[in-house]
């Protein structure tokens, strides 16, 4: 009992030291040099910034604190390069400044006649906009605005208005666009143009600046509408560090050290430049001689994990146990404390009573480990069900009368032992919204595994999406669903398997081994039809799918067609004939009247379903880097083809050895009208289906000079989505780059040009 008393009046004294230690220590310091002004106004500017002499690094970090005539206010500028400071971070390396906003409304000469204008120009300073933290924006309607660098285009982006929506709802294209602007960026470069010469009623004022990016975000439906034309100039950041410095470097040229090694440290920052940051554990400025001091860390329960008791140190901090109890952890962290008299007589009890209840010990730790184990895993699964859509699916399945009773619950178990604990060797493919594990059931079916990838609520809606559509129907041309598990972290689909790959793979196989016949790819463009049909007439709720392409229609060992992948599709009520939504697509089979309204209708998949007819026409991608930037689209090298009589210079060698050259021109009539740019004259796919099935058995009896007609006749315009905007990921770029992966890939179009 003495040793214990001993033991807590030694940790009790061991703790007063520590913290007389850590106060001692904890001197709170100006972040300016010293007898230098620490603010401009409410702005606190750190050293290596300074206001007057000797209280900044060099001529790049002097900030002025006059008063501005402009404003008729006093603030802080950025001497060197005549910018406001909104923010100084010397953690992050940056500093938050007004950056200037070109205007029509305040200097429309630069708007006439495509003007390129400089209004910030940081050359040979340590300052650069954060490629992080701002983007490039410009206002107003039918405007390109882009930047410029040494006289080329290194970004810009495209606002449209309509009569409709003139006021913006966030910056995405209508009214306000906003792309990414390039690494080390020092000049600011302007050129803007308008798109179209034809006016609204509402007067806009267009302008392009430099912005940080979450200023959108604080912004109201007034604020677009209004602000836009008053506001001067916009907050963005400024990444900066010690050009040409390394750590060793004396920035104040003294044989004072900039910062102790023992709290603070030097690396390099997001502009490859060099700066000091505090150590962990310490905080204040690291550019100043012992300028970083220790944190509490126990002033915070958010800054230390203890669960009892907490010891600051320089640095750190250490936990421990409160007086009268004892620490048990094997590394005296103090994460196992005990009353010293609660502790003696447990110990005392366990003693006498080991002999004669270790069985009952044993046999009720078992039991209740068992209750415990299984009441968690049925509420884990509960919450499991709640997070992966339950309650929604069973409010499908109540509004759609059922129609998704009669797919199988499956349990984790099952799907583990289908997929051997989903191994890795067991991937067919990883898509737009999950990975595909291929399982064997316990009745031997082969099926295919659909794995979500991330748990959000987006994901979840596709995969709910999914399991309704696919429940809702039933034909021999679309992947049967066998049933779906929602007991795992992320949802699961459980589908037949489909054993060839995809018509992908299979068109740009060019072995003569796996090579397809006329008669196959035909008979293939049929089944499409046919299954796209079904979706749009035949099921009890029109379904557009929404993803048509070449990567989406599987074939079994004998060819035939399953269309997949519905993670995209929607219902649409009868009484309706478009969906308005987001834009989403691939590359290649978007349409582009989906592409400039946003509705998709039924004639959007037919648009689709053309660039899949072409590419078993002529056996080419629907989007080639490899061509040229004019014919870089399928779609459009086969209207130019069509236009300049040389159709069967386009068509795949394979299939022209092959096929009746009345069949070929019949099939590729029939693409061509899928692929008008007026949806209204694009046949349905029950024509489409019908014609093909028509093609089939008047198989050497089409009349050849009518088609010719037909095809040679055919003059409406051929621009596409991809000559209207580059991508929907913002990045600096006006076209479509060379390695840019858009052959196959989905791409979800977030409206950002």
């Amino acid at each position: 009992m003495k040793r214990i008393v001993l033991k807590l009046m030694m940790l009790q004294l061991i703790s007063s030291l520590w913290l007389t230690k850590a106060s001692a220590v904890a001197v709170p310091i100006s972040l300016a040099k010293p007898n230098c002004p620490e603010k401009c106004e409410n702005i606190t500017v750190p050293y290596p910034f300074g206001i007057g002499d000797g209280c900044y690094l060099n001529k790049w970090f002097e900030i002025s604190c006059n008063l501005s005539f402009t404003r008729n206010q006093i603030k802080p500028i950025l001497k060197a390069v005549d910018l406001e400071v909104l923010h100084v971070s010397l953690q992050q390396g940056t500093v938050r400044v007004n950056s200037p906003v070109i205007s029509e409304c305040f200097e429309p000469e630069y708007f006439s006649g495509g003007a390129e204008y400089a209004r910030v120009n940081l050359s040979g300073s340590p300052f650069f906009y954060s490629d992080t933290y701002n983007r490039f924006v410009s206002t107003g309607c039918n405007h390109v605005a882009y930047t410029i660098q040494n006289g080329a285009v290194i970004g810009g982006c495209m606002s449209f208005c309509n009569i409709s929506n003139t006021v913006p709802n966030g910056c995405f294209g209508i009214g306000c666009c906003q792309t990414q602007i390039p690494f080390r960026l020092q000049i600011f470069n302007v050129l803007i143009t308008e798109k179209s010469s034809s006016r609204y009623e509402r007067d806009e004022c267009g302008s392009a600046f430099l912005v940080e990016k979450n200023w959108f975000s604080n912004l109201s439906d007034d604020d677009y509408s209004v602000e836009f034309r008053q506001v001067r100039y916009v907050p963005a950041v400024l990444d900066w560090g010690i050009a040409n410095g390394s750590c060793e470097l004396d920035l104040t040229k003294k044989s004072t050290p900039i910062c102790s090694t023992a709290d603070a440290r030097c690396g390099k920052n997001a502009t490859d430049d060099y700066n000091y940051k505090c150590k962990e554990g310490y905080s204040g400025n690291p550019y100043l001689p012992h300028g970083c001091q220790d944190v509490d860390e126990c002033k915070d329960p958010k800054t230390n994990h203890c669960p009892w008791d907490c010891i600051n140190t320089v640095g750190s901090y250490k936990c421990s146990c409160p007086p009268a109890y004892l620490d048990l952890s094997s590394r005296g962290d103090g994460t196992n404390c005990f009353k010293a008299s609660e502790f003696r007589r447990k110990v005392v009890i366990l003693g006498i009573s080991t002999g004669v209840g270790l069985l009952f010990l044993i046999v009720a730790s078992v039991w209740i480990y068992r209750v415990v184990k299984r009441k968690n895993n049925i509420k884990l699964k509960q919450n499991f069900f709640k997070q992966n859509g339950g309650l929604l699916l069973q409010q499908q399945m109540s509004s759609d009368e059922g129609s998704v009773d009669k797919t199988k619950i499956f349990t984790t178990k099952e799907l583990e032992k289908a997929t051997d604990n989903f191994d890795a060797n067991r991937i067919l493919g990883q898509g737009g919204h999950g990975t595909v594990y291929k399982g064997m059931l316990t009745d031997g079916r082969i099926v295919a595994v659909k794995k979500s990838k991330i748990v959000d609520e987006g994901q979840i809606e596709h995969f709910i999406n999914e399991v309704v559509i696919l429940s809702k129907i039933n034909h021999r041309n679309i992947v049967k669903l066998f049933g779906c598990c929602l007991e795992t972290e992320v949802p699961l689909l459980v589908y037949e398997f489909i054993s060839n790959g995809n018509l992908f793979d299979h068109i740009q196989d060019q072995s003569e081994e796996f090579s397809i016949s006329w008669n196959d790819r035909l008979r293939i463009a049929t089944e499409i039809a046919r299954a796209v049909d079904y979706l749009h007439s035949a099921a009890s709720i029109p379904i557009y799918h929404r993803d048509i392409k070449s990567t989406n229609i599987l074939l079994d060992d004998k060819h035939r067609v399953k269309v997949a992948d519905f993670g995209a599709s929607r219902s649409v009520p009868i009484d309706k004939t478009h969906l308005t939504t987001l834009v989403q697509g691939t590359f290649g089979y978007l349409d582009p009247e989906y592409f400039r309204s946003s509705q998709f209708t039924e004639k959007s998949d037919v648009y689709s379903f053309g660039v899949v007819l072409l590419e078993l026409l002529t056996g080419q991608k629907p989007i080639s880097s490899i061509r040229s930037q004019e014919e870089r689209s399928l779609a459009v090298r086969f209207i130019s083809s069509i236009k300049s009589n040389r159709l069967f210079d386009i068509i795949d060698a394979r299939v022209v050895t092959n096929a009746d050259k009345e069949e070929l021109i019949a099939v590729a009539n029939l693409a061509k009208r899928c692929l008008n740019l007026n949806g209204k004259k694009r046949p349905t796919m029950k024509e489409v289906a019908m014609s093909l099935e028509e093609i089939k058995m008047n198989k050497g009896n089409l009349p050849i000079q009518q088609n010719h007609q037909e095809v040679d006749y055919y003059t409406t315009e051929t621009s596409g989505p991809w000559d209207a905007c580059s991508t929907s990921t913002g990045y600096a770029s006006l076209e479509i780059s060379a390695a840019s992966p858009l052959d196959v890939k989905p791409l979800l179009w977030n409206a950002s040009c």
